[in-house]
């Protein structure tokens, strides 16, 4: 299929240089270049794993409030900043 398509002057340059040092068309560069990048772009890539560890659970603490004791222990920070300062 011939089609017009309009190139960067930097990727153009590339692809010019990479046809030399295969000793090849810049067509077939160009054509192996795309199929090299549609290949890849839709090989289905690894699932993303997070690394955890266990912090262990304190006594007393429940995880299930966890909002309320960062809220509570934040009020309590707020409080003694502002005990040192009288």
């Amino acid at each position: 299929m011939r089609t017009t398509v309009t190139l960067d002057p930097d990727i153009a340059a590339r692809l010019r240089k990479l046809a030399a040092e295969r000793d090849s068309s810049f067509k077939a560069t160009l054509n192996a270049t795309l199929r090299a990048g549609l290949e890849a772009g839709s090989s289905a890539a690894r699932p993303y794993r997070e690394v955890t560890h266990s912090l262990g659970v304190q006594p007393g603490i429940d995880l299930t409030k966890a909002l309320r004791l960062a809220a509570e222990l934040e009020d309590e920070e707020t409080l003694r900043k502002l005990d040192m300062r009288k």
